[in-house]
């Protein structure tokens, strides 16, 4: 186990250097210029000379780069030229937010995802298996955005459960701030509960076909003991790498639901940063959601192993 954490880890070095060098590269393929962005279309020439000196614009690309990633492996991640900040403080600041939302969404997608999935296997063929399939398929289906306003106008305006859009701290209002993002994270996870749905049906099919359970069968065992015990045990572990791929997709995958509901996340920050020609915010967000993404491949890796006593060898 140790030296398979050393080797994934070893792994990873090279994986997030090219990353580093996409993120750069692709930032600087955005149209328009940052400084004219930032200081206006009539600006003086001078004023704009001095932004592009302020922030290294003014040097060659591979300049840039360097300077971008020596403050990165420093903790440096740049000042927002927008708002004048250290991005790193923009990250931790909208960072809890959009963590608990994929808390939420991925709690959601694991309960109805592999319900749905466990059911519709043993139910093969019946009402049940074909609703199963049903539901998971319109979440795979169903454009986010769509539910997201069908959702806001059935729970917010026509019926006046929940709030339509914003935020609440759960520091200031534990409730509140469950109610504020239940739409989100049932718009945000429904996809990847069919996802789970499908794999946990294909997974548990297999299992309840294979030779140990049809013994258990022999041996007399309850019907739920070979369910839960035998079949379900096994048939789950693959499902583990991909809930952990999912939720690292997840910080990413949130940007239009948290435009939807104005949600001030690592969605909000990353569109206004676009919009406004933000490098620096840019890199930063999406460095972090690449990072988090890498490092759930890493303890997908982890977990698969522990759960698989085969792979430990």
């Amino acid at each position: 186990m140790t030296r398979l954490i050393a080797r994934r880890l070893i792994e990873l070095i090279p994986t997030l250097l090219i990353l580093s060098v996409i993120i750069f590269l692709l930032q600087r393929l955005l149209p328009g210029d940052p400084a004219i962005a930032l200081a206006g279309d009539d600006s003086d020439p001078e004023l704009l000379e001095q932004i592009r000196r302020q922030y290294n614009l003014d040097q060659p690309l591979p300049i840039q780069y360097l300077s971008w990633i020596g403050g990165v492996l420093h903790g440096d991640l740049g000042n927002s030229m927008r708002l004048g900040r250290p991005v790193l403080d923009l990250i931790l600041d909208r960072l809890p937010v959009t963590l608990q939302l994929a808390v939420m969404a991925m709690f959601f997608a694991l309960v109805v995802g592999l319900t749905a999935g466990i059911i519709s296997a043993i139910k093969q063929g019946t009402i049940w298996d074909y609703l199963a399939n049903i539901v998971a398929l319109a979440g795979i289906s169903l454009p986010n955005f769509w539910m997201g306003i069908m959702m806001i106008l059935f729970f917010s305006v026509m019926l006046g459960w929940l709030p339509a859009s914003g935020y609440v701290s759960p520091a200031e209002d534990l409730q509140r701030s469950l109610l504020s993002l239940l739409m989100p994270a049932i718009v945000l996870g429904s996809g990847i509960a069919g996802v789970i749905m499908r794999h946990t049906r294909s997974a548990m099919l297999q299992a309840l076909e294979s030779d140990y359970v049809r013994t258990a069968r022999a041996k007399g065992l309850f019907e739920s003991r070979v369910v839960i015990r035998h079949a379900m045990r096994n048939a789950l572990t693959p499902v583990i790498t991909l809930g952990a791929l999912e939720f690292g997709g997840l910080l990413g995958g949130a940007v239009l639901t948290e435009q939807i509901f104005n949600i001030p996340g690592f969605g909000k920050l990353i569109v206004d940063a676009v919009y406004n020609r933000d490098y620096a915010v840019v890199q930063g967000v999406v460095l972090v959601t690449a990072i988090v993404y890498v490092g759930m491949s890493l303890l997908a890796d982890i977990g698969y192993v522990l759960a698989n006593p085969r792979l430990r060898e």
